[in-house]
């Protein structure tokens, strides 16, 4: 028995009827020579970006004063985050569907956990920073959900509530200002960061595992019921999409909570920014 029959328990609840789920017309909806030439080429640009971002990326040798102690709102904001996404998990458990756990929002809902969770030093702040420019994939799940595949009581709700804490949980801790800063406006090494692991990790690790379990990971190998970009070229579609909107969405969502945080947590925000950057500009002139 093989490695992989071993963890058939990840993928085999899977319902392939259900389309954009996954299936052989579905692992089959773009040929090989194609998903060779695409995977090469994100590939490509995927590193070129990592490289880029590693060159530019920088962090402050010393962390900010905390504003504010860990208040009963963050804990309960934590416990929410566990409560929602532990049932995420058992819903995957309890239909065989694990595999989908890969999905980039969970891989976000895990990094808040931790942000809501872990004490305040430099790991904390490059996690903030590159979730940042993570969400937009939550954004996009709001406005296109696809839901056809939630078929168990609750399930559908989840998905929203989820999605819609981790929009929340980020503004929550920009208000709080310590370590949960943005890095400068015009900065978008971090945002590049973000864009190269994700492609990176799509192409590169959830497209094998989608080829060999038949299983349509984050509509790697088929469009969704929802894409507007519905047809064969969909995948260099969503390349060309999603770097506009990662690039643009960490920095409209600052944008935005700028606008809604009290102008007095917004001020100790600008002024560890300040502080923050000055220190950045001084170690990059050393």
């Amino acid at each position: 028995m093989s490695i992989w029959d071993n963890l058939e328990w990840t993928y085999a609840g899977v319902n392939h009827s259900l389309p954009g789920n996954g299936g052989i017309d579905c692992i089959n909806f773009i040929p090989y020579w194609q998903k060779i030439v695409e995977t090469s080429f994100v590939t490509m640009l995927g590193l070129c970006e990592m490289f880029y971002a590693y060159t530019h990326m920088t962090l402050p040798k010393h962390i900010p004063p905390v504003t504010k102690p860990d208040s009963a709102a963050k804990r309960l904001m934590l416990v929410l985050m566990c409560v929602v996404f532990g049932i995420e998990l058992g819903f995957k458990f309890a239909t065989r569907q694990m595999l989908w756990i890969l999905n980039p929002c969970h891989l976000i809902t895990m990094s808040q956990i931790w942000l809501l969770a872990a004490p305040q030093n430099k790991i904390s702040m490059a996690i903030f920073r590159l979730q940042m420019h993570g969400l937009s994939g939550a954004t996009i799940a709001m406005f296109f959900p696809v839901i056809n595949t939630r078929l168990l009581p609750f399930e559908t709700e989840v998905y929203y509530i989820q999605h819609g804490l981790m929009l929340l949980i980020p503004f929550y801790l920009m208000r709080t200002g310590g370590i949960y800063v943005p890095e400068a406006t015009l900065d978008f090494s971090w945002a590049f960061a973000t864009k190269s692991f994700l492609y990176l990790f799509h192409w590169l690790i959830m497209q094998p595992l989608a080829i060999l379990s038949h299983v349509n990971l984050n509509n790697l190998m088929c469009p969704a019921v929802s894409d507007p970009f519905y047809g064969r070229g969909y995948r260099m579609c969503a390349v060309a999409h999603q770097t506009v909107v990662v690039l643009l969405h960490g920095k409209i969502y600052t944008f935005i909570a700028k606008k809604l945080l009290p102008p007095a947590a917004w001020q100790v925000n600008v002024d560890a920014h300040n502080g923050l950057h000055k220190e950045e500009k001084n170690e990059k002139s050393n």
